[in-house]
């Protein structure tokens, strides 16, 4: 009987020292910082803290596998750009509100902080509209993978689209990289947002005198003389104007690769003058007469 007692009250020993010692540890403080509204860091507290996050990240797991399901993949892709930009935003609300509602002073942080967030804010004034404009982007669809592009005398082919940037390819096979603001603040011209087909164009002037039917056929001829050139719609010539110097037309074409379209504008303009060379069309250059008088 006696040693039963002993054995009870050694187990209680331990079981108090056990619980003791957990609690001293939980209660340790990693930092202390100020006096009358202090902020006080414990191993119990950051713990408690890690294993919100860990659970925040769970659910945001299963939330996005549940939503992504029911997406096609072109839409999953931006769901997922503009998720990754959300969760972090989900993470910082629940990381406050957890240190707030366990009584943790941060009123005292953003006090401390305040010159700090400010200074931050302003540095990533320009980050924060590249991120909203590329939500934007996803949302209105203004831009598709695959659409050529023009901004600010730059063109290139969208490769990816991307929730701070947009990365393109140029015809020479350069790499544009687009911060997702230029869309709000700059025009932007989409070559291809109706499809594939575009129309080119192609001016030349001839000499006064010249059979202008004669322009208007070698000019439909040196079109659909190009591969790429497509026959319908077909070739349209237009007389654009009496310059100073010559007769002025432009030669209008449809292709189906804008991408490309210096390359068949350079070969039309190539046939054209061997046309005219042929048919001798002249192709005036600028003329002024100066009259000198002797006084």
């Amino acid at each position: 009987m006696m040693q039963e007692e002993i054995t009870e009250q050694v187990k209680t020993v331990i079981q108090k020292n056990v619980w003791g010692t957990i609690q001293e540890f939980l209660s340790y403080e990693i930092f202390h910082f100020g006096d009358e509204h202090p902020i006080v860091l414990t191993v119990g507290l950051l713990l408690f803290v890690v294993f919100t996050l860990l659970i925040t990240s769970i659910l945001l797991k299963f939330f996005r596998k549940i939503i992504t399901k029911k997406l096609r993949q072109e839409d999953q892709r931006k769901f997922e750009s503009v998720f990754s930009f959300l969760k972090y935003f989900v993470y910082f609300i629940v990381f406050f509100g957890t240190l707030d509602g366990i009584g943790f002073n941060i009123n005292a942080i953003f006090a401390a902080s305040a010159a700090l967030l400010v200074g931050v804010g302003l540095a990533l004034q320009t980050f924060i509209q590249d991120i909203l404009s590329g939500i934007f982007i996803f949302l209105d669809k203004t831009v598709h993978v695959g659409d050529i592009i023009e901004l600010e005398d730059k063109v290139g082919r969208v490769e990816e689209i991307k929730l701070r940037t947009t990365r393109a390819v140029t015809i020479d096979n350069k790499v544009l990289i687009i911060p997702n603001h230029k869309y709000m603040s700059s025009s932007l011209y989409n070559w291809t947002q109706n499809g594939t087909i575009t129309r080119e164009s192609v001016s030349v002037g001839v000499a006064y005198g010249s059979d202008t039917q004669l322009v208007k056929e070698l000019l439909i001829k040196a079109a659909l003389s190009n591969e790429h050139v497509l026959k319908i719609p077909e070739p349209l010539v237009l007389f654009t104007d009496f310059a100073d110097s010559s007769l002025n037309f432009k030669l209008i074409f449809s292709i189906n690769d804008s991408f490309q379209g210096a390359i068949p504008k350079s070969e039309i303009r190539f046939e054209i003058d061997r046309l005219f060379r042929e048919h001798n069309i002249n192709i005036p250059f600028p003329q002024r007469v100066v009259t000198m008088t002797k006084e």
